[in-house]
């Protein structure tokens, strides 16, 4: 019951749509209807300014966060859920919100606030290598692929020093998720139409 109680809060809490709600609320857009019609940062920098992507990046990282952190409240106490499992939940629920008709972001954010909950040095090195791989390319899409790659090498030689087979296991999977989810970004840099970012 606690278990599964917990797992959906998890999801709950990823699909807080934080683009929708920000764009509606403050801006009377509903993203959805815009640029790619993603909710996730990167269509929100791009419809709705720096300022309202910068509050949905936090948003969506915290939510990742938060979803890790659930088994260290008291009332969770009980649980014995692997608390990367609820980070990998809170990841399909931002792709999938239930808040949102099922259509979220492409998980790049809130993968990134799981790893800040559960390995923090993890999260900085991937921050440092996005701000750099973005200043270069001016492509997110590119960046948030290259910064997924770099996740996994590490999680991979983490696994090697350390043992810590459930890091690389959610990272393979986050992996993956972030590839599917740009498939079409993909086509795009193949065909050199993929948009740049003006703000950086």
């Amino acid at each position: 019951m606690l278990n599964g109680l917990i797992i959906l809060c998890a999801y709950l809490i990823g699909s807080i749509p934080s683009g929708l709600w920000v764009g509606k609320i403050f801006y009377k857009t509903d993203i959805r209807e815009h640029g790619s019609g993603n909710l996730g940062a990167t269509n929100t920098f791009r419809i709705l300014g720096k300022k309202a992507g910068i509050v949905v990046t936090i948003m969506d990282v915290l939510k990742g966060t938060a979803a890790v952190l659930l088994v260290a409240l008291p009332v969770f106490s009980g649980v014995s859920i692997h608390s990367l499992i609820l980070g990998l939940v809170a990841v399909v629920g931002h792709m999938f919100p239930i808040f949102a008709g099922f259509r979220g972001g492409k998980a790049v954010a809130t993968s990134a606030g799981v790893l800040l909950g559960y390995s923090w040095p993890l999260f900085i090195l991937l921050f440092i290598a996005f701000v750099l791989t973005l200043k270069i390319t001016k492509i997110v899409s590119l960046t948030s692929m290259i910064a997924a790659l770099v996740a996994l090498i590490y999680s991979i030689v983490y696994y090697f020093v350390t043992g810590d087979f459930a890091l690389g296991i959610l990272v393979a999977c986050l992996f993956t998720f972030i590839m599917y989810r740009h498939r079409a970004n993909i086509t795009r840099i193949k065909n050199g139409t993929e948009p740049k970012v003006k703000w950086l």
